[in-house]
């Protein structure tokens, strides 16, 4: 059977201070009627998705968008349908939005999006308006208190809000107490800290959850922590995002975008490739290699979630 293919574009649209989002409640008379949804529709022919997103704005909910960049897009199967979500992220509009059509609308804090039931397609959606845009992984260093003040200058002055902590020169209880030191200092900021090591040692220390590498993510062949913490993996290629995918990985990394002098011998994928192999990826994906600040609206407008970076933030 040819499934008929339907594409959407879909908005997230957030308050002036980015902690609440709108959600729009599907009528009971239709398909998963009763669900909530990101506000939005289909295209209507010759429509870009940015043109039935402002086209579908002001029909459901009275509203004109004034500044929006891409934030996802998400291909799903259904029975009998393949949908494309076209996701953008609104932070500016102008008019009061309310249910044009009648349908219920509500604004919900960022961190209660996972007590309302959606569709299954928008699950990849949920995770990418929970994630900031700018992933920090850590360098090496030698002393804690370097370590430290270079932590605090990201979460401070970079407003870095995801923190990667990689320490392959330290052994596991230098480790654990680096990770304390970084988890307490990331809880003063409002910061997430993943731990670049074994799954087992969310054992030790609640931190928010664990970023895989690519070897150790082509070892499991299911999720290895629970859900509730944030399982990120390091990717380079189709068949390690496919893997993502299947064991239930949050978002990932994928690298390179450019030769860098940690990795001179990589191949760089270039931006083109990128796009190729995050268009079909359903989940977010953090451009990585070579990254500074000023790639982040490039990256966004080829499908990233946004730029993951060690030496941009570390300094």
């Amino acid at each position: 059977m040819i499934k008929r293919r339907v594409h959407v574009a879909a908005a997230a649209i957030f308050s002036d201070d980015g902690n609440e989002v709108l959600l729009a409640r599907r009528p009971s008379t239709v398909d998963q009627g009763g669900l909530w949804e990101f506000p939005g529709g289909k295209l209507a022919p010759y429509e870009t998705g940015f043109e039935a997103l402002r086209r579908e704005l002001h029909e459901e909910l009275g509203i004109s968008i004034e500044r929006a960049q891409p934030l996802i897009r998400v291909h799903h199967e259904y029975s009998d349908k393949h949908i494309l979500l076209d996701v953008w992220q609104v932070h500016g509009f102008s008019g009061e939005p309310y249910g044009r059509e009648g349908q219920a609308v509500r604004w919900v804090k960022l961190g209660e999006l996972f007590n309302y039931p959606f569709p299954a397609a928008n699950l990849p959606i949920l995770r990418a308006v929970m994630l900031p845009t700018e992933y920090l992984i850590t360098a090496e260093e030698e002393d804690d208190g370097v370590f430290l003040d270079k932590l605090q200058r990201a979460l401070i002055e970079d407003g870095v809000r995801l923190v990667q902590l990689r320490a392959k020169s330290l052994d596991e209880s230098a480790y654990l107490a680096r990770a304390e030191q970084a988890l307490q200092l990331c809880r003063e900021h409002g910061a997430r800290l993943l731990l670049n090591t074994e799954p087992e040692m969310l054992a030790h220390i609640d931190a928010d959850g664990v970023h895989l590498t690519s070897e150790r993510l082509m070892t499991l062949e299911r999720r290895p922590i629970v859900e509730g913490k944030w399982l990120s993996a390091s990717t380079h290629d189709e068949g390690q995002l496919a893997r993502a995918g299947r064991i239930g990985c949050d978002f990932v990394t994928l690298s390179p975008l450019r030769t860098t002098p940690s990795h001179p011998d990589a191949a760089p994928l270039g931006w083109h490739d990128f796009q190729q192999l995050v268009e079909p990826a359903a989940m977010p994906v953090f451009a990585l290699g070579g990254m500074t600040r000023h790639d982040a609206n490039h990256a966004r407008a080829v499908g990233a979630q946004g730029i993951a970076s060690i030496r941009d933030f570390w300094r």
